[in-house]
């Protein structure tokens, strides 16, 4: 397979770690487009991406390690506000956790994207799992049709301290909670019982409050293409319990607190 077909097979893939260890959409997309620009600039670099996930992966790593690193963004003050504040705070132990819980990458391979050893990104991870406890708690909205699957991420977001102010199976429901109540945080499945759409739910949501929301989809290619506004947290169904946990730890830390927090 040509080189370009292959590396354009795992840019989804990318784009969703890029999106979720910077917390905007725009911001990891351009460090995406800016490691495909240094493997165009560089042979051996370009000739190391044909191993697969493991190169490309360490490639971004190094350019987002990399001190100093430039890369032009169109997001708006509040992702200009995340850059600055992932210059100061952004740990390792995040890089570690999204690789192995989101990403699904070996210990080992991990390690090698990271340049550390196996045993360094196994406390990295430990690391990661007490931060998600320790993150400010927040009330959260399931817009879930599966009852089993609505009852799976109740528990999952009681367990990490954090409150349920509703759940919706519709778009109309959606609306109701938060016409009643503000969340934190919102778990969003894209098709809905009566054939409404989980994405025009939170848009619905996003017209009112500016809150984090991470999709829960078992067709994740469909929302990363890198064409339109699209979301920075995504999970594949069937999930595992540890990708979620990751990518609400990584949602709360870059979401703007509201007054009553």
């Amino acid at each position: 397979m040509p080189l370009g077909a292959q590396v354009a097979e795992l840019l989804p893939h990318l784009r969703r770690y890029a999106r979720a260890l910077t917390g905007s959409q725009s911001s990891g997309d351009a460090f995406v487009r800016a490691t495909l620009e240094a493997a165009l600039a560089d042979a051996d670099l370009r000739e190391s991406l044909k191993g697969g996930r493991v190169p490309l992966y360490r490639a971004f790593t190094v350019l987002w390690n990399s001190a100093g690193v430039e890369v032009s963004s169109s997001g708006n003050d509040r992702e200009a506000a995340v850059q600055d504040r992932l210059s100061r705070v952004t740990p390792p132990s995040k890089q570690a956790l999204l690789l192995t819980a989101v990403e699904e990458f070996s210990l080992s391979d991990a390690a090698e994207i990271m340049g550390l050893s196996e045993i360094e990104v196994a406390e990295l991870v430990l690391s990661a799992s007490a931060e998600i406890a320790r993150e400010s708690r927040t009330s959260v909205l399931i817009i879930e049709d599966e009852p089993l699957i609505a009852m799976q991420l109740e528990q999952l977001v009681e367990s990490l301290g954090h409150k349920i102010c509703g759940t919706a199976t519709t778009r109309s429901q959606a609306r109701q909670v938060v016409a009643e109540r503000r969340p934190g945080l919102v778990l969003a499945d894209i098709q809905l019982a009566d054939g409404s759409s989980g994405l025009d739910a939170v848009d619905d949501i996003l017209a009112i409050s500016d809150v984090p929301v991470i999709f829960i989809t078992a067709f994740p290619e469909r929302l990363l293409t890198g064409d339109r506004p699209e979301p920075a947290y995504l999970i594949t169904k069937p999930f595992r319990e540890e990708a979620v946990k990751a990518a609400i730890s990584q949602a709360l830390f870059f979401r703007t607190p509201t007054p009553a927090e």
